[in-house]
């Protein structure tokens, strides 16, 4: 058994008390789209051990499936055979599915109670979104979240095209072992290393939270869940996970490919600029801030948090207005760091040409060079 809670039927492992937050995140991109292994991400987030304890680690890769990039890569956790079976039903009913295989996975002695995982390179099927006149990437929203609150012992780990998240419960470097993640090649690497402090340590509730080519990995604690995941569910959003990384997922996909926000004002909607800040600003950017406010004040992030959103197209790093989680990012030629630590950077990139922390609420963008729009190809 690998669940947690009811629906899995396990007792969730982390118990009823409260764990001050720590967690590590860490991320990697080159500008350029130049592949490069797992080794190096790997390398860069188990720097950070003491900052998580075990329940969980994860890791999204883009650029990892250059034969299949037109279609979407499915990751799925599986509870048993007949999990898998129903959900491989409801796939043929709903895809073309090109191929599905078993993820490749090694030993490793910490590793106990996995699930069942597999992927799916698939297509929804163009009759069946014309008949819900929906895109192919909003009827695969819709599936994904169908699957999570539908089906008993199943999980959707991720669902983009040509990228995939590899979770688990333990340390992110036992994790990275487990997949054997120095075995792929990507040109932009996400880590997480999990401390949970309100949800359980649990395969699904590891992070990076995906949907379509969006992840997450986040560190601190979204006091405001209530209010963005009612929110979200206004725009047909379910957040059946119960925890405020999948809304901050959601809000991610909500603002810039539904509402095709650019990536500036949507990181400032999620940690906007307090009023009294936004009176100080020259008119034609107090008029844009106080709009973005007004308008999706629902979707603001309250509390502490530094996030990495990873995507096709590049990369952000965010943290909140006030700071309270920590945030590093660094250059060197065409790569970029972000991570909790400035150990985390150094330890991967000796001599950086620029190290810098962020300031509150500033995000640290690095885009693929090629791509002309952030949201053009998602």
């Amino acid at each position: 058994m690998w669940g947690s809670g009811k629906r899995f039927g396990r007792k969730p492992i982390e118990g009823d008390v409260r764990i001050p937050s720590g967690c590590a995140v860490s991320g990697i991109m080159n500008k350029k789209g130049k592949l490069f292994t797992g080794e190096t991400i790997i390398q860069s987030i188990s720097i950070m051990r003491d900052r998580s304890n075990g329940l969980g680690g994860g890791f999204a890769a883009y650029g990892i499936y250059p034969d299949y990039q037109d279609f979407y890569a499915l990751h799925v956790f599986f509870e048993s055979e007949e999990n898998q079976r129903e959900v491989e039903l409801y796939l043929k009913e709903n895809f073309l599915v090109e191929k599905g295989e078993k993820i490749p996975t090694r030993k490793v002695s910490t590793i106990l109670d996995a699930p069942i995982i597999y992927r799916y390179f698939i297509k929804p099927r163009a009759e069946i979104c014309e008949d819900v006149c929906m895109s192919p990437d909003e009827f695969m929203v819709r599936q994904v979240m169908f699957i999570n609150s539908s089906f008993q012992g199943a999980y959707v780990a991720s669902s983009g095209k040509n990228m995939g998240a590899f979770k688990g419960v333990g340390y992110p470097e036992e994790i990275g072992e487990f997949y054997d993640l120095e075995s792929y090649k990507g040109y932009l690497w996400t880590a997480h290393g999990r401390f949970p402090t309100n949800t359980p340590g649990w395969w699904g509730g590891a992070h990076p939270f995906t949907l379509l080519d969006w992840s997450v990995v986040h560190n601190g604690e979204i006091s405001s869940y209530g209010t963005n995941r009612r929110y979200l569910e206004e725009f047909g959003y379910e957040c059946s996970l119960q925890t405020d990384t999948e809304a901050a997922t959601y809000l991610f996909d909500l603002l810039l490919r539904r509402h095709r926000m650019p990536l500036e004002a949507a990181c400032q909607v999620l940690a906007p600029p307090f009023w009294e800040e936004i009176e100080r600003m020259p008119e034609k950017e107090k008029e844009t801030a106080r709009a973005l406010r007004m308008v999706y004040g629902k979707g603001l992030l309250n509390g502490p948090f530094s996030i990495i959103l990873g995507s096709t197209n590049g990369m952000v790093a965010i943290n909140d207005r006030i700071k309270l989680r920590p945030l590093v990012a660094a250059e060197q030629g065409d790569m970029l760091y972000v991570a909790s630590e400035e150990a985390a950077i150094i330890e991967v990139c000796a001599c950086p040409s620029r190290v810098w922390t962020p300031r509150a609420g500033q995000p640290v963008i690095g885009r693929l060079e090629e791509v002309e729009s952030w949201v053009s190809v998602c």
